[in-house]
């Protein structure tokens, strides 16, 4: 269908057109008129997400869209509008009660019933880049519609508190039952430890072990020097009883020893000179002879009493090796035993240790759940109050006759073609050419303006096939000249 036909049909059917536009209008404006006017109160609240004061955590973990999506649904929630019908005492209503049963027929509850129909005229409408949510509620009476909206936004304040201190109720109650165990599981590994140390007599076990590995470094160190000095006398005692016994510096340094030899060398001297001078068998000599002998004999007894004292410091101190390793194997069996003991002890005090820090974390959230249990602010508060409305909001009269006019032109227009489609017709020369399928060779005028307005719609090629002919008008006349 082209254009020209599309005209053409709407100039043939203009009446039904005209008809249905004007029907529409005049509908519209009616249902308009008679609608019961709705107010719309709008009240706001905001999300505030920086962190909890008390739980050092962000409420929600930011404003997220699905947060955002989440606080909506809170507030679209039966909690929130049971909420809203028990904050405003309408179930004490005895009217309201009797509207339920003849509605609801008793059935349910009246706070889920006047909830329901409450959720009805409210919207909600959550901002995309801030923490802030619009709630709409429409009425007919714009003192309702405004109580209304300010009651949802309270609801809301409510139901988010209690979403936040009901569950730390529910943890406090848990946390003082873990606190309890775990403060008698302290005590119980605290009484193991007082009873380990008084079985045991620890009193201080870091200091006492301290001065034992003091003492038992001290005999380690006096048994490495007696150990240097047993090898020196025993190496000397050996000396002693050889024959080189004479050369000791306890020999060497006596001085009576010293002397006898000095004698010694002045009595062999002279058995010399006399032996040369008198002979050796004169008095004199065998008599210095015999005092040589005597002085010798002195000389290896006073020598063995000097090797004698060697042995004898040999022995001293072999005695004390003995007796310093002794007191070294003792300390360090003491040593090693306190170690165990302390090792032991130190499995029992991490015990109470671990029970100590169990307690503390416990009764640390224990403590944060009994203030959160108290706390009376919410993370939500109300930014704008709503005031009754002094314009409705619907019906638009202006808006719905505006949308009337075009809707009733698309009705118009869809009807005259549907009307056209079922009983067609032939307007124009397209369409004897689409219904034909012939070449259209000349189109006859009509009377008057319709045949001016036809005459300015002819193609140049039915002007070419026309313009021999004579006008309707000049044939008459020529008619009645003759």
């Amino acid at each position: 269908m082209t254009f020209g036909q599309f005209l053409s049909i709407l100039r043939a059917r203009w009446w039904l057109a005209l008809a249905i536009l004007v029907a529409t209008v005049v509908l519209t404006t009616i249902v308009s008129l008679s609608l019961t006017k709705q107010y719309k109160a709008t009240a706001s609240v905001v999300v505030d997400f920086k962190p909890d004061p008390v739980s050092a955590v962000l409420f929600g973990g930011g404003g997220s869209p699905a947060q955002m999506a989440t606080q909506v649904d809170i507030i679209k929630s039966d909690r929130v509008a049971e909420r809203v019908v028990k904050n405003l005492k309408l179930a004490e209503n005895p009217q309201v009660r009797q509207q339920w049963q003849d509605e609801a027929g008793g059935r349910g509850t009246i706070e889920s019933w006047l909830g329901s129909l409450f959720q009805r005229s409210m919207e909600v409408e959550p901002s995309r880049e801030s923490g802030v949510i619009t709630i709409n509620y429409k009425a007919a009476d714009p003192r309702f519609a405004a109580a209304l909206a300010n009651a949802f936004v309270q609801a809301y304040v409510d139901t988010t508190l209690e979403l936040r201190v009901d569950p730390a109720r529910s943890y406090q109650s848990f946390f003082e039952t873990r606190a309890k165990e775990a403060r008698d599981k302290l005590e119980a590994a605290q009484s193991r430890v007082s009873a380990f140390q008084a079985e045991k007599g620890i009193i201080a076990t870091d200091e006492r072990l301290d001065v034992e590995n003091a003492r038992l470094t001290e005999l380690s160190s006096q048994h490495t020097a007696l150990q240097a000095i047993n090898a020196e006398s025993n190496s000397r005692e050996r000396q002693a009883q050889g024959p080189q016994g004479d050369r000791l510096p306890e020999v060497l340094g006596n001085p009576i020893v010293g002397a006898l030899k000095s004698e010694i060398n002045r009595g062999e001297a002279a058995i010399q000179q006399l032996t040369t001078r008198l002979g050796d068998n004169h008095p004199q000599v065998v008599e210095a002879r015999a005092n040589v002998a005597e002085l010798r004999q002195r000389l290896v007894a006073e020598t063995t009493k000097a090797t004698g004292s060697v042995a004898l410091s040999s022995n001293i101190n072999r005695q004390r090796l003995i007796e310093v390793k002794a007191s070294l194997d003792a300390q360090r069996a003491k040593v090693l035993q306190m170690k165990a003991v302390r090792d032991e002890g130190l499995v029992l005090v991490r015990e109470v240790e671990n029970a100590q820090r169990t307690y503390d974390a416990i009764l640390s959230r224990l403590t944060q759940s009994s203030l959160e249990s108290q706390s009376t602010q919410s993370n939500v508060n109300q930014l704008t109050v709503a005031v009754p409305p002094v314009e409705a909001a619907t019906p638009r009269v202006v808006l719905n006759v505006i949308l009337s006019v075009v809707i009733g032109l698309l009705l118009a227009v869809a009807v005259v073609l549907l009307l056209e489609l079922r009983n067609r017709r032939v307007r124009s020369a397209a369409d004897v050419l689409a219904a034909l399928d012939l070449p259209v060779i000349a189109v006859l005028p009509g009377a008057g303006a319709a045949a001016r307005l036809a005459d300015r719609r002819m193609t140049a090629l039915e002007q070419r096939l026309l313009a021999p002919l004579p006008a309707p008008g000049a044939a008459g006349a020529g008619k009645g000249a003759a």
